[in-house]
């Protein structure tokens, strides 16, 4: 349904002003749109953003140096001047995910034929969307416009983080007690197809998520509300991920075969700092992750230096399976859930059965399992001392966790990129060009300074400047 929708809402928003003598009608939003409609463009805009590897968009997959580029290397080199891309950020989770799912929710409350708790039900998926939008606003800027965002006021206060993520965790544990088996969206749910328990599973899986984001700086909060998420229900198998089927024809590919293959261009390959760690474990991802070319004499991959001019040539190309048009888009799945688990227990919180080691490897066994991985393969590769619990490097449990769960997210950049900055591993490296680690956080968007100065100097003074090494509130270690 992807750009297609698009389409249909800008037909749907164009008809309400062909007759100039309404010229007071709203045209700045759609008129008589589905709810479905709305729920489900929102859906694929919200995935496509957090999929996509376009540099105007979403940089992260560099920013976790998974890989690194060929010609231009000013993303991997944390610029967000050229590219904008925490501008497109903001505006795509603001202007149209948040906004359109809060335009569904508006009708699905007016609709007098639902029962009322279908009703509930349809609602609590539209919040769903938002407060994972939330959640990722707050993750890569701090504090942003939340109780008047998107309301009567153009110029609206940003909240204080902490406060927004307490408000999303309370939010959520709502959202689960009204996903209980109801009517939902049926075919316009392009995730579960109208299945609210796993909707359910999918809502307390990231309120797990968030309270483990606030275990260093609120630790009864956290246990509390990780606690209340396991309990209620989180994913137990692959088969909960939370992710859209992509198909074979444009423009309802996968972001990464727009980009990777459809664009024409070769602008990444493999970076050495995710190479290098793959390489010393003997991990047997590397097939899938990347391709050739190999090294002649070991036939390891070989991963470019992040951050400086990487011949395509010279180095290891992103693995054929991400040039795949249906490739799965992916935003959570159950192999995070499990090292999710595995730092919950380190920190002694009661989240039903299972050992630090029993989920730790629950991790890696389904991360190994969801890249094609052999059992046998599998088996020897966690049976080594580097990636056995106990003889994994690293006197800090944290690190153990942090090191294969930021393998298993390769794919998956913004999650990542959070792993590193929550844990402080694995180690990365400067990037050639500046010289330096990544960036804790985006600095806000330009537009906000010209459209909100006032709101935006007031949250930059709150959260100690709006600096790329200003750090987000969980981030402490």
């Amino acid at each position: 349904m992807k750009k297609i929708l698009i389409v249909l809402l800008t037909t749907f928003a164009l008809s309400a002003c062909t007759d100039l003598t309404e010229a007071n009608v709203d045209i700045k939003n759609p008129s008589n749109v589905p709810a479905g409609t709305l729920f489900a463009n929102a859906t694929v805009e919200m995935f496509d953003y957090m999929v996509s590897t376009n540099v105007n968009e979403n940089n992260l997959r560099l920013w976790s140096q998974y890989w690194t580029e060929t010609t231009y290397t000013d993303e991997a080199n944390y610029d967000l001047v050229t590219r904008n891309s925490n501008g497109s950020t903001w505006d795509m989770l603001y202007a149209t995910v948040i906004r359109d799912g809060r335009a569904a929710k508006a009708i699905i409350s007016a609709d007098a034929t639902l029962l009322a708790a279908d009703k509930k039900a349809q609602m609590a998926m539209c919040d769903v969307l938002e407060i994972y939008s939330f959640h990722v606003l707050v993750d890569l800027f701090g504090n942003v416009p939340y109780g008047a965002a998107l309301g009567d006021d153009d110029t609206p206060a940003y909240d204080d983080a902490a406060t927004i993520y307490a408000d999303l965790l309370a939010r959520l544990g709502t959202v689960s007690n009204d996903l209980n088996g109801q009517t939902t969206m049926g075919e316009s749910d392009l995730i579960y197809g109208g299945d609210a328990t796993k909707w359910k599973k999918f809502a307390n899986s990231l309120r797990l998520r968030i309270a483990i984001r606030v275990a260093d700086t609120d630790n009864a909060a956290a246990k509390t509300a990780a606690e209340a998420a396991v309990a209620a229900g989180v994913f137990t198998s692959s088969a909960d991920d939370f992710e859209i089927a992509y198909q074979d024809a444009p423009p309802n590919t996968n972001p990464l075969w727009e980009d990777l293959v459809q664009s024409g261009r070769d602008d990444f390959v493999a970076a050495n700092t995710v190479v290098d760690y793959m390489n010393t474990l003997n991990d047997p991802r590397r097939a899938t992750y990347f391709d050739a070319p190999y090294d002649a004499t070991t036939g390891n991959p070989i991963g470019g230096t992040y951050g400086a001019n990487s011949p395509f040539s010279a180095y290891s190309h992103v693995g054929t399976i991400m040039h795949d048009k249906t490739l799965p888009g992916t935003i959570m799945d159950y192999t995070e859930v499990e090292f999710l688990l595995a730092d919950a227990v380190s920190r002694g919180y009661s989240v039903g059965g299972g050992t630090v080691e029993d989920h730790y490897y629950a991790g890696i066994n389904s991360s190994l399992a969801e890249w094609g991985v052999s059992a046998a393969d599998a088996t020897t590769y966690v049976a080594q001392g580097s990636v056995v619990y106990a003889t994994a490097a690293g006197a800090d449990w944290k690190e153990k966790i942090a090191m294969q769960k930021w393998l298993a997210l390769y794919n998956r950049g913004f999650e990542g990129y959070a792993t590193y900055r929550l844990y402080d591993y694995p180690t990365l490296n400067v990037a050639a060009a500046v010289g330096l680690l990544p960036p804790t956080r985006y600095t806000y968007p330009v537009t906000e300074y010209s459209l909100n100065r006032e709101s935006i100097d007031a949250a930059a003074t709150a959260i100690g400047g709006d600096l790329p090494t200003t750090k987000i509130f969980w981030d402490v270690n």
